[in-house]
């Protein structure tokens, strides 16, 4: 193999993974899959996609060894391949913003609402954590929850928080997170706490960007 005859391979299999990435669906799909283990089914309802277009969009990431898949009964069930490719969303998500004045514009209007409550950084919430004056909260579906979760925190899914506000103190500062810093359940649940006379701010991580911290 001569110096040409390499290049044109491994740019080969480069763009391959950069064509599974051209889609926004599948996108979506390996975004989701950063919170753990999820079956086509719910992947679909989620992403308000057929089942049959999701299983086609997950067939492609598969063909790249982006996802890889198990049988749960009658259940196929899909995580990402390795943390690597968490890694390539987040740092893809990271560019983008970077590159794109637009994405953090709409991300501070629609997810951060600054004029409404506080959002806290990582590094901010790891400096309180030994604080033991506030609730921390995990608002996402509860599989996620069961998948990983920050230590310490109780899963009250978006969904369900309504009827969990009798079990929440107003003594203690509530801090909620979900998936990161482009999920809007967190901003919902602040803005529901908030509505009803809690002291609340949302956490602009999910447990990726905590296991990442911890690391450091």
């Amino acid at each position: 193999m001569d110096k040409r005859e390499f290049n044109d391979t491994i740019y080969y299999h480069f763009s391959r993974v950069g064509k599974a990435l051209t889609s926004p669906k599948r996108m979506e799909l390996l975004d989701l899959l950063t919170q753990g283990p999820k079956t086509v089914e719910s992947l679909s309802k989620e992403t308000d996609m057929t089942i049959a277009n999701t299983s086609q969009h997950l067939q492609v990431l598969l063909d790249v060894k982006l996802v890889k898949f198990r049988k749960r009964g009658t259940f196929m069930v899909y995580t990402l391949a390795s943390t690597k490719v968490c890694d390539l969303i987040q740092s893809l998500q990271k560019v983008t913003e970077d590159r794109f004045e637009e994405i953090s514009q709409l991300r501070n209007d629609f997810i951060e609402c600054p004029d409404q409550f506080e959002s806290i950084d990582i590094e901010t919430f790891l400096l309180r954590m030994n604080n033991d004056n506030f609730t921390l909260i995990d608002v996402r579906p509860k599989s996620e929850f069961d998948a990983a979760h920050i230590p310490g925190a109780l899963s009250v899914p978006i969904e369900t928080l309504n009827d969990e506000l009798s079990k929440l103190s107003k003594d203690k500062e509530i801090v909620a997170y979900c998936r990161g810093p482009y999920c809007v359940y967190a901003t919902e649940a602040v803005q529901m706490l908030i509505s009803h006379g809690f002291q609340a701010i949302r956490l602009n991580a999910g447990i990726q960007h905590w296991k990442r911290a911890i690391i450091k």
